[in-house]
């Protein structure tokens, strides 16, 4: 049985459920990067270059894979994608010997999300319509941190028992099954374009103002997205380290999973709030706010585990505040025969800034000595953007 466009409920949970398990190797990488960059010898930029890998090969892939689903049915797009992802995981995990090969296969997984995420939302969207439409993109969206969560769940229990490939190459499975559900269970569905039509063209899609605001904001919430998630784990474990007080009850990497499932709620929660307050009002309140707590999560690593960790908690759930609502309003501002490119922008911009943040993070955490000041300096780099895009909506 698939299922079919017009029922919203099984549509959005096969999709959001395809999301997530295409993504079992997504947070692979910054969950093993403490033993990694010990076994590599790794600078901080070294370390980041390699995170931030990722985001470079989704931000080459995404104007293709996400462009062209405006001319074929993202169903197709999403499977063949998947096992991009497939192959990438599965490269790290048998050939990656230190930073260069290392992040040649972060790059070749990143390409495969890229064409997963936006073509996934493209194939819902493209099946789902009217009022349904909006709250369907906040649920999608939110599956994103579920699908982070459960690679960083999965990485861990699974370093617990197995050295850290045989761990990797487990986690190259979901996106297998991730392109048998689409494949098997979502019925083709003609694209508003022909395949002969013309290719799409940036500048059209980039006149439309809306578009390029949203666009611009979404950049600015990937660059301190991606940019928290690539170091996360290590923070948690060099904090644990300085204040000599640990969970005593998880792991870091169960504790950053956890951390990754409150994005979930404020994603959802936060589109809801978006429709009532105004979205661009919402996206610029919960930028301001997520600027500060960056700050104090940096200032706190010396703090105990039961301060920091809800300090963390707290601002990732911040930082997700405005992502749906970041996506639907581009989805609504978009044309609907340019939806694919204007969601390529979208991605290309977002995931660039997620490819530079890890790097300048890295690089920060180095000129600053790698102790407690370097990581409060580190923090402070993720808001930047958001700060700036709220300050410039102020101001208009």
């Amino acid at each position: 049985m698939t299922a079919e466009a017009g029922r919203p409920v099984p549509l959005v949970a096969l999709m959001c459920a395809a999301e997530v398990f295409s993504m079992t190797g997504f947070s692979a990488y910054p969950a093993f990067l403490p033993a990694l960059r010990e076994a590599w010898q790794m600078s901080g930029v070294q370390a980041g270059f390699v995170g931030g890998a990722f985001f470079f090969g989704y931000m080459l892939a995404v104007p293709l894979l996400s462009g062209i689903t405006d001319r074929i049915d993202a169903r197709s797009v999403f499977a063949a994608s998947c096992l991009l992802a497939c192959l990438g995981t599965a490269g790290f995990a048998g050939f990656a010997r230190g930073a260069p090969s290392g992040a040649m296969f972060q790059a070749l997984t990143g390409a495969g999300l890229a064409g997963t995420y936006m073509p996934g939302l493209k194939a819902l969207t493209d099946r789902l319509t009217g009022p349904h439409q909006a709250r369907s993109i906040a649920f999608y969206t939110a599956s994103f941190g579920v699908g982070t969560s459960l690679s960083l769940a999965l990485a861990g229990w699974l370093g617990a028992v197995l050295p850290w490939r045989p761990a990797f190459a487990m986690l190259a499975l979901g996106p297998l099954l991730a392109a048998a559900l689409v494949a098997l269970r979502l019925r083709r569905q003609p694209p508003l374009n022909s395949p002969a039509a013309a290719w799409p063209r940036p500048g059209r899609v980039l006149a439309e103002r809306e578009v390029l605001r949203y666009a611009l904001g979404y950049a600015a919430h990937c660059w301190e997205l991606f940019g928290l998630r690539s170091w996360m784990v290590a923070f948690i474990a060099f904090a644990a380290s300085v204040s000599g007080s640990a969970c005593p009850w998880l792991s870091a990497t169960d504790v950053a999973a956890l951390i990754n499932l409150c994005g979930l709620p404020a994603s959802v929660l936060g589109n809801e709030a978006a429709g009532r307050l105004g979205r661009l009002r919402w996206i610029a309140r919960v930028m301001a706010c997520a600027g500060a707590l960056s700050w104090l999560t940096g200032l706190a690593a010396s703090a105990p585990w039961w301060i920091l960790l809800p300090l963390l908690a707290a601002y990732f759930a911040c930082v997700m505040g405005d992502s749906a609502a970041l996506t639907a309003g581009l989805v609504a501002a978009a044309p609907a025969a340019q939806r694919g490119a204007a969601m390529a922008i979208h991605s290309l911009l977002g995931f660039g800034a997620g490819f530079l943040a890890p790097v300048l993070f890295g690089a920060t955490l180095d000129t600053a000595g790698g102790g407690r000041l370097g990581w409060a300096a580190a923090f402070a780099t993720l808001s930047a953007g958001g700060l700036l895009w709220a300050a410039a909506r102020r101001r208009a």
